[in-house]
């Protein structure tokens, strides 16, 4: 039996091969967030601003999304205890991509919050990705 027992055991850090998770895709949806915020504000067309709404509030759902892909999936508890801002950074950041945020308002200072709070995500994920 011991035959056929692993010799080895091995751990997956991620739920599929390495480069699958990348918050490029979460940075995408806030820029399209904040563009649409910043057409919004430049419109005096009624139509048009309730289209910028609505497309504005489906891309910061994705954000969080991604934002959460990243939080749940690919981050383990050795980076949380190597950046242990970790878990406030991405409350903020999924915080300001939903309705006391982007999805609240069409202020554009608010997007760049959120786009700065992604590229603090995106600092520790790349730093993550050197070890």
């Amino acid at each position: 039996m011991s035959f056929w027992s692993p010799k080895t055991t091995v751990f997956a850090h991620c739920d599929l091969p390495c480069g699958v998770y990348d918050p490029a895709q979460a940075k995408i949806e806030a820029e399209s967030v904040k563009a649409c915020m910043v057409k919004y504000n430049d419109s005096k067309d009624a139509d048009f601003k309730s289209r910028a709404v609505a497309i504005k509030e489906q891309r910061s759902h994705l954000v969080k999304e991604h934002l959460w892909v990243l939080w749940t999936d690919y981050f383990k508890p050795a980076h949380f205890e190597k950046y242990p801002q970790l878990h406030v950074l991405f409350n903020e950041a999924t915080k300001l991509a939903g309705a006391a945020g982007t999805k609240g308002t069409n202020d554009v200072a608010v997007a760049d919050n959120l786009l700065g709070k992604i590229k603090e995500i995106d600092t520790i994920f790349w730093e993550t990705k050197k070890a």
